[in-house]
């Protein structure tokens, strides 16, 4: 899916200072490990419309080679001039990205910075920092502690534990044999936040957030990843890629884990230049939907992310969002063997990994996690997967589909001459699911249809955007869903209640 147009606010100006007083955010620890970081916030000065405020960061953990500190502003202030950090706020969220100077932290060491800011009102001191994406002042673990995964699939461990999934003909089976389905929703943030220089996720991805979503009984929650923010490319911010976005992506599937739900991981944004017919941008950089992914990178990206979780085969692998090589081909026989074969593909002009590439390089670490592979035209036309179906020797690949009310393949008639035959022959998982009306009619019948089957699917997106552009199911994070979210709410309700 596409997303809605998104930008931080760029800061500049400047302010005159009078001497007010001084407040400090009290650090607060938990009984158990110590925080993980510490921050101590002060108002240095404040005056009718304005204030000076300073930060000291302590980090207490591994040293790091780069931070970003990010905090909320509760009465509407804003920065306005920073110094010593690249200050830059978005609404409430301020965040603060080291400089090329004070980058690196080592284990016990502090950094100062400190900044400008405008009020209209009071000015209440933060309560709330985080450092790299971890909570500051608090004990260094709050969150339920995952359970351990057992290194034997056959084991079902502990019962409240997601499944290890395994494709049994067109089913989705767990360890003791029961047929799964998958329900539940997208997380999107991962794939465009970091890329464009704003952190790392759009929004909180703490317990008391990935909790609401385990409330709507969902099963599953789908994580959308950038390949360049993973594997830590020179164009991204060193604070939201390499380990720094690996261990944020590691936390959330922690997380949702301990929730009782699956981690499904899948590539979204990719390198290579795409210009042709509906590209998405001009830039050869990770900061769109591109066609088809790369053989630069994204097979090294499958590659690293299959030896993050192959002793963990509760997690499922999505290869590529939304492939789309008809836009660029002359024919659809092209199209499909661009999709399975990669290469040189007509009207791309990089080298295309094909979906065999992604398939043979997560095998190749020994991952034996479940695959899904999506379709062409935006994974909405699964017309031929079956016969371009890449050759799996774990034999756990299953197919995946996406659908919006505004696709080609929208209703019930393609539904039953596409999708039926592939759903007769391995597992099918609608990744993605939703409509622009700020409604759910469309979606409360793709729901009856893949209810109708026994099949899984997934809503877009759980985000608070504008449910009309977006679409998103929620308009805030404790859960509260959108019009068109309420559908998807009430229907996983009954089902798993």
């Amino acid at each position: 899916m596409r997303h809605p147009p998104r930008s931080g606010l760029l800061l500049a100006g400047a302010a005159a200072i009078a001497l007010v007083g001084t407040a400090v955010a009290p650090v607060v620890t938990a009984s158990g490990a110590g925080p993980a970081c510490t921050v101590e916030y002060s108002v240095t000065s404040q005056w009718d419309s304005g204030f000076q405020a300073a930060v000291t960061i302590t980090n207490n953990t591994a040293a790091v080679s780069g931070w970003s500190l990010s905090f909320d502003f509760a009465g509407g202030q804003k920065v306005s001039q920073g110094w010593n950090a690249k200050w830059s706020q978005s609404g409430t969220t301020v965040t603060a990205v080291n400089e090329s100077y004070n980058g690196s932290l080592a284990t016990g060491a502090s950094v100062s910075a400190g900044f400008l800011g405008t009020l209209s009102g009071s000015n209440p001191v933060p309560t709330t920092f985080k450092l790299n994406g971890t909570n500051c002042n608090v004990d260094a673990d709050p969150s339920p502690t995952p359970t351990p995964t057992p290194t034997d699939p056959t084991d079902p461990g502990d019962p409240d534990a997601p499944p290890v999934l395994k494709v049994s003909g067109n089913k989705l089976v767990d360890a003791g044999g029961t047929t799964r389905r998958l329900l539940g929703v997208n997380r999107s943030g991962g794939e465009f936040m970091c890329v464009q220089g704003r952190g790392i996720w759009d929004g909180p991805v703490d317990d008391a957030s990935v909790k609401a979503i385990a409330d709507w009984k969902a099963n599953t929650v789908r994580i959308p990843l950038n390949e360049e923010c993973w594997l830590g490319l020179s164009n991204i911010n060193s604070a939201y890629s390499g380990t720094h976005y690996i261990n944020a992506v590691k936390d959330l599937v922690a997380k949702v884990k301990a929730h009782g739900m699956t981690p499904l991981v899948e590539l979204h944004w990719t390198y290579g230049q795409y210009t042709g017919n509906s590209a998405g941008c001009s830039d050869v950089h990770a900061s769109c939907q591109k066609p088809m992914p790369d053989m630069q990178y994204t097979p090294s990206f499958w590659t690293s992310v299959a030896n993050t979780f192959k002793d963990d085969p509760t997690v499922v692998l999505d290869l590529f969002n939304e492939p789309y090589p008809d836009r660029a081909t002359s024919t659809t026989t092209q199209a499909w063997q661009c999709w399975r074969d990669g290469g040189t593909c007509p009207g791309i002009g990089y080298e295309v990994a094909g979906m065999q590439d992604l398939v043979d390089a997560v095998r190749g670490t020994g991952a034996r996690n479940l695959i899904l592979a999506g379709g062409i035209a935006y994974s909405n036309d699964l017309s031929q997967w079956l016969t371009y179906q890449p050759t799996d020797p774990a034999g756990n690949l299953a197919a995946a589909w996406h659908v919006y009310n505004f696709n080609t393949c929208a209703n019930e008639s393609c539904w039953n001459s596409t999708l039926a035959p592939v759903a007769a022959q391995v597992p099918l998982v609608a990744g993605e699911i939703g409509e622009n009306t700020c409604g759910h009619s469309f979606v409360d019948q793709v729901m009856k249809w893949f209810d109708d089957r026994g099949l899984s699917y997934l809503g877009w997106t759980w985000n608070t955007w504008d449910c009309s552009s977006g679409p998103s199911l929620i308009s805030g994070y404790d859960g509260t869903p959108t019009a068109f979210g309420i559908g998807l709410r009430d229907h996983l309700r009954a089902l798993n209640g």
